[in-house]
């Protein structure tokens, strides 16, 4: 079993910044990808970032590009989220999540969630 832990997350500012970490522990040495989930009240669960476990490729939905970054330390088995010129739109309970097997969507295909971190943007 892989357990994921969520932390970084908290209180700020709109225009001000947050760097979310999720540390992995278990059978970390089989993951495929990471990456980041949101969901605000009364909506639907929405993907944020993944990148690749093997080579470090990242993607981004639209709404975050240019703004937000993934990153992933191997050594540490920790996936890092940089979120930089936050608006009020992105706050949201951040999930961690992470998928055993390739799939050509990147969205897609999360074995295993963490617990989450609130974010709240205030304007």
């Amino acid at each position: 079993q892989v357990q994921l832990v969520e932390s970084g997350g908290g209180l700020v500012q709109a225009g001000g910044s947050l760097r979310l970490s999720c540390a992995a522990s278990g059978r970390t040495f089989m993951s495929n990808a990471m990456a980041w989930f949101r969901q605000a009240p009364g909506k639907e669960r929405e993907f944020v970032a993944a990148v690749s476990w093997r080579d470090g490729r990242t993607y981004y939905a639209d709404s975050v590009k240019g703004r937000f970054t993934i990153s992933r330390d191997s050594a540490k088995n920790t996936v890092y989220l940089q979120m930089n010129s936050l608006k009020s739109e992105d706050t949201a309970v951040y999930y961690c999540a992470e998928r055993i097997r390739s799939t050509s969507n990147w969205s897609t295909g999360y074995d295993y969630w963490g617990q989450g971190t609130q974010v709240t943007v205030s304007s």
